[in-house]
């Protein structure tokens, strides 16, 4: 073993023999326990980023952890390669995407490997091989043949420079999040998955997913939105264009009787169809189109509206209502229009006292205290639904608490045949269209006399010509009467030009990673069923939402398909903390990147490593710090020293516990003691900063209690350093595989079992107990833990800093507090 620690050089050495030995490839082992652990794979976007090297450092130090558990681990990594950003930058390169992203992949694939994540790449896919989506591509047209799949004309944000449809949290202040052009709302037709016949089964199994982080349950729980309403109709005073009335649905019935208006959105039938001929309100529902619709602008925004000059029925009072189409309306949630009740709904409060419309208050406060109304000035206990409100001004419902409002008022409704309880979800269908190039295509043939039927099964996949020029403008595969023509049964149809939503190939690698090379359907049921669920999966709380949503979903199409058999693809969910500098997330523009890579030349993958999870626990965000990186590498440094400086000093006898002196058995009880913590750390907390923490300490430790003079002294130094280095393995695993067979280890380090903890070792033969000279702490003392009273006195008052502040006085008084302190009383 070389004196001087060389990352380089050691890192090199545990990597090839890695690779040579194929040490992370895995197969189906039924006789053993699986584990599978997944990080989030990344966009090949060109190069990692600290927040790449931190979420997959962490899921390695759980896999490797595992592994050393016994278990048989899989971790695979892959290439979410599909999406615009290819495509801008092939635009700016003048390149084509295909061969931009694999150039990409390439790099970072080489990054990974400095890295030393262990990584079964004997699985890596690529989401832009025809090899995977083909399977994509034949999932969806079973799902249309099962009708869970739709084609519909739908308003949607439509970024006019990207010419692509924008997610509603694509589209920040009304602008594209990627190119900031100004965001319209068009019409186009788009294809659609039914997530919303799942909303109740993804809602429920929530509850099962016990090991996902709270916060995220919250957060799907509050998209998915369930609610308990009523539905019912507002007939017309004068019909519109055959249209005579218009439903609306609201969660509380029990303000019907403040009604005092109705809002419909600008895409609403009605509203088109009195904009023909009125060019103010056509003015002004195109001026809707261009506004943001995402949910954080839409309670911020000015509340903007023209009246219709129509007028709904009050359906209990049949009292007119005028009706207005409002901006804060949206066609496509619930039923594209609101009863208004702005004495109680903020939003209508707003708009009312901005258009001078009637405020009508249909619930007071039952404490008459500073609890009045005042229609010009909004309070919070206006909307309260609680039982310290009760109706006024609603006729035969005074007196009522929301619930009984809520209930009585339903049943009204149903009575008169207008209206009915109903159960609805904030969620909506998917839309998976995007009119972009590099995606996998939707494998619809379009047909001359309209409608679509799929691309039969033996002609998938329905290739993305890959050698293409791009002019910032079209998407080649639109722009190529070629590519679009087909034939199905001697009868001439076209290929729909539409792509993937980049979410669809997100949704599913996990379960392909199980069988990447399965050449006979979508997934090789044993492999799947013996992998999946995922026991561990790490990625960013960013992707809480519509990914981990989505992946859901899948899943259990996967499942109702027969291709897998569990109900929920990710077990335990841990979201990483972002990766900050002075304070502010890590970004190219703002300027304050660290590149991985010029840290790995001058310290070593190892140092990296054991920086980005000593700085902060998983969960919260780190703060980069250069002199935190260089104190990791003087730890690793210590270390190599620590063993270097003990295999000069000999070879160690066999550990004799019954022999120890107490330094010895004082350092056998800090190593065990270590063990125990660590692994729960690993394990339990996964708080892995807290590990190395307690690593160091026993190194400390080592320092301070190290006797190489002897034999039992070198045993007990060599069964620490053994322990530290197993226990650092996870995290640093290039410095301690040479460590450890430094140490004289034949087997692998990757399999070694972790290190368990002798109980016997815990068991503290000596206490350390404080001495207090009347009141005043003199003297630490050593005494046995069997040790009388008598002795524990004796030893106190024989201590020779005892003796000193206590000599010509006499001694009045001894006090002892067993195992904690001897207070001597002197005068």
């Amino acid at each position: 073993m070389k004196e001087q620690y060389h990352p380089l050089e050691v890192e090199t050495i545990a990597q090839q023999h890695w690779h040579d030995s194929g040490a992370f490839n895995v197969t189906e082992q039924p006789d053993r326990e699986k584990y599978y652990c997944l990080a989030m794979f990344p966009y090949p976007s060109g190069k990692l980023h600290m927040g790449h090297v931190r979420n997959y450092t962490i899921a390695d130090v759980i896999a490797r952890y595992q592994r050393m558990l016994g278990k048989n681990v899989l971790q695979p990594m892959g290439w979410d390669a599909f999406g615009l950003p290819a495509e801008n930058a092939a635009i700016k390169n003048q390149t084509a995407p295909a061969k931009w992203t694999y150039e990409n992949i390439d790099y970072m694939k080489a990054q990974l490997k400095r890295l030393g994540f262990g990584y079964d790449w004997s699985r890596e896919l690529a989401t832009c091989k025809p090899e995977y989506y083909r399977w994509e591509q034949w999932f969806f047209t079973r799902l249309y043949e099962k009708g869970l799949v739709y084609k519909k004309t739908a308003a949607v944000n439509w970024c006019p420079n990207d010419q692509t449809v924008l997610a509603n949290e694509q589209v920040i202040d009304g602008c594209c999040w990627r190119c900031d052009t100004t965001v319209e709302r068009k019409e186009i037709p788009q294809w659609f998955i039914k997530i919303t016949d799942y909303a109740e089964e993804l809602l429920n199994d929530l509850d099962r997913l016990d090991g996902w982080p709270e916060q995220v349950r919250t957060m799907q729980r509050n998209w998915i939105g369930k609610s308990r309403g009523v539905q019912f109709s507002f007939n017309l005073d004068s019909p519109v264009a055959g249209i005579d009335s218009f439903a609306v649905y609201t969660t509380r019935p029990d303000t019907l009787m403040g009604v005092t208006y109705a809002s419909i959105a600008a895409e609403h039938p009605i509203a088109l169809a009195l904009a023909k001929n009125n060019p103010a309100l056509a003015e002004f529902i195109q001026s809707c189109k261009t506004q943001s619709v995402a949910e954080a602008d839409m309670a911020t925004m000015e509340k903007k509206g023209m009246a219709t000059g129509l007028n709904a029925l009050h359906p209990i009072t049949g009292e007119p209502v005028p009706v207005w189409v409002a901006n804060y309306v949206l066609m496509d949630y619930g039923t594209g229009a609101i009863m208004a009740v702005p004495a109680h709904d903020e939003r209508d409060f707003e708009f009312a006292n901005k258009h001078g419309l009637a405020i009508k208050q249909v619930f007071e406060h039952t404490d008459s205290g500073n609890h009045h109304f005042d229609p010009q000035n909004w309070s919070e206990w206006y909307a309260s639904k609680a039982n310290d409100v009760s109706m006024v001004n609603s006729e035969d419902f005074n007196g009522l608490t929301p619930a009984e409002g809520f209930d009585a008022i339903a049943a009204k409704l149903e009575a008169l045949g207008c209206g009915e309880i109903v159960t609805n979800y904030r969620l909506r269908d998917w839309g998976v269209s995007r009119q972009r190039y590099w995606g996998a295509p939707i494998p619809m043939f379009n047909l001359p006399d309209g409608g679509e039927i799929p691309v039969p099964a033996d002609r998938l996949p329905v290739l993305l010509p890959e050698d293409v020029e791009m002019d910032g403008v079209q998407s080649p595969i639109k722009a190529d009467p070629q590519w679009r023509k087909a034939e199905l049964n001697g009868n001439p149809v076209e290929h729909e030009t539409d792509t993937f939503d980049t979410f669809m190939e997100s949704s599913w690698y996990y379960a392909r990673y199980t069988c990447p090379d399965y050449q006979d359907g979508m997934l090789d049921s044993a492999a799947a069923n013996y992998w999946l669920p995922v026991d561990q999966y790490v990625g960013g709380i960013e992707h809480a939402i519509l990914h981990l949503l989505y992946a859901r979903f899948f899943h259990k199409l996967m499942r109702d398909e027969g291709l897998l058999s569990s109900d929920e693809p990710f077990t335990k969910l841990l979201c990483q903390g972002m990766v900050l500098k002075d304070g502010a997330k890590m970004s190219k523009s703002k300027g304050n990147t660290v590149d991985p890579q010029q840290l790995i030349d001058q310290y070593g993958a190892d140092t990296v490593r054991l920086f980005t999870m000593f700085a902060a626990p998983p969960e919260q965000s780190l703060e980069w710090s250069d002199s935190g990186v260089e104190g990791a590498h003087r730890f690793l440094r210590k270390l190599w020293k620590l063993v270097h400086g003990h295999l000069q000093a000999g070879a160690p006898a066999p550990l004799n516990a019954e022999a120890l002196e107490q330094n010895h058995k004082d350092l056998r009880r800090k190593t065990h003691e270590t063990i125990a913590k660590v692994s729960d750390d690993y394990g339990r907390r996964q708080t892995f900063n807290t590990a190395i923490a307690a690593v160091m300490e026993l190194l400390n430790e080592l320092n301070r209690l190290s006797d190489r003079e002897s034999a039992n002294g070198l045993a007990v130094e060599r069964e620490a350093l053994d322990a530290a280095v197993l226990l650092l393995a996870p995290i640093v695993p290039h410095i301690s595989h040479q460590l450890w067979h430094a140490l004289g280890h034949s087997e692998e380090l990757l399999d070694s079992p972790w290190p368990v903890v002798d109980e016997a070792a815990l068991v503290k033969s000596t206490i350390q107990m404080a001495v207090q000279v009347n009141g005043k702490l003199r003297a630490q003392i050593d005494v046995a833990v069997e040790a009388s009273r008598e002795s524990i006195e004796e030893t106190a008052l024989a201590h020779e800093n005892v003796l000193r502040f206590t000599e010509g006085q006499t001694i009045r008084k001894v006090i002892v507090v067993p195992n904690k302190l001897v207070n001597i009383v002197a005068n």
